[in-house]
């Protein structure tokens, strides 16, 4: 019994050491080879050459079309994304009262117009007698007054049909140009109130920006003055010309509105997308403070963005930007980096925080 045990023992003892023997040693965090990469530094510009202002593509015609006429809409011709031509019938709604208003209008044309001709062949007659002493003034003053009250009354009676036909315009509501539905707010049924926007109608054929600029540099920006104006959206760069300049910032808290025509826009390039625009002028609240790096170097998650920088151990650090406007492939640092500091533009393995890395 006792060389059982002794040979059991034997064989643990044999197996533990053939164990730890045979282990493979994990290589420490010092081992690891450092990820070659390589640097950059940020660059600044000390003057900036030209103004950036961001804005938004629009239509120079664009309309949002209502009624003055309270009824339920009977019939909606078109939808988002239509060609329509001007003239051409948008949105009709009821108009019962107002064919009934019309009738009544025209009898009262009709019933003015039999009074004014009876008025006005008396009045022929009386001045006829009076020439011949037939008839007193006071009489020929009474048949002007009956004349001149029934010229007044047909009068009357016609602008009431005018008003009631005119009020048939707001009943079919037409395009006032040539354009695209951009939107509608109705549908059959649904019950149309004085100014509540039906439909709305934009001129793709002629495109603008509408950019705010600074009140520190209003004076500048002067109509005719071309500009670049860069769409985000498309990575797209389109010439331009300042059309408008307003004069007041009242409600725009220190910004001036600037409106830009652009020229030959491409199909890819539509309203409502936000551009950049680049004034030939020196901007000058960015002076000595601009920093730009390019998009390759940006790290992103979720709705952080930052860049990996190199520490003093040799490390790569991951610092989190507040980044400002895109002009073509470089974007501009708010905070987060300083000028002349280096940060890693390309990496020939995955980075992380604390990485080794080697500089090349």
């Amino acid at each position: 019994m006792k060389q059982i045990i002794t040979f059991i023992a034997i064989l643990a003892v044999a197996q533990f050491t053939v164990s730890c023997g045979g282990e493979e040693k994990k290589p420490t965090a010092k081992e690891i080879a450092p990820i070659n990469v390589t640097v950059s530094e940020t660059t600044s510009q000390n003057e900036s050459p030209y103004l950036m202002a961001s804005g938004t593509i629009e239509a120079e015609q664009s309309a949002e079309l209502s009624t003055r006429m309270m009824g339920y809409v009977t019939n909606v011709k078109v939808k988002v994304g239509d060609k329509v031509n001007k003239g051409q019938l948008l949105v009709a709604i009821n108009s019962s009262d107002l064919t009934a208003k019309k009738a009544q209008a025209e009898a009262g044309v009709l019933q003015a117009q039999a009074a004014y001709n009876n008025a006005a062949k008396d009045y022929e007659r009386f001045k006829t007698l009076f020439a011949q002493n037939s008839a007193s003034q006071k009489e020929l003053d009474d048949m002007t007054s009956r004349y001149q009250m029934a010229k007044a009354g047909l009068e009357a009676a016609e602008q009431m049909k005018k008003e009631v036909m005119a009020q048939f315009t707001y009943t079919n509501i037409t395009a006032p140009f040539t354009g695209v539905v951009t939107n509608k707010y109705v549908k059959v049924g649904d019950m149309a109130n004085p100014g509540m926007p039906l439909v709305s109608v934009e001129s793709p054929s002629k495109l603008q920006v509408a950019a705010m600029v600074p009140e520190s540099q209003i004076d500048e920006v002067k109509t005719g003055m071309e500009v670049s104006v860069f769409v985000k959206s498309v990575e797209a760069t389109v010439t331009g010309v300042v059309s408008e300049v307003s004069m007041s910032a009242k409600n725009t808290g220190g910004q001036y509105m600037v409106k830009v025509d652009l020229k030959e826009v491409p199909e890819t390039i539509f309203s409502g997308m936000y551009v950049n625009v680049k004034f030939p002028i020196a901007s000058k609240e960015k002076a000595n403070t601009t920093v730009f790096i390019p998009k390759e170097a940006i790290v992103t998650n979720g709705q952080l963005s930052g860049v990996y920088t190199v520490s003093s151990q040799q490390t790569a650090v991951l610092r989190w930007l507040r980044l400002g406007e895109t002009f073509g492939d470089k974007v501009e640092v708010l905070s987060g980096l300083s000028v002349d500091e280096a940060y890693i533009i390309k990496a020939e393995g995955k980075l992380y925080n604390g990485a080794k890395v080697s500089i090349q």
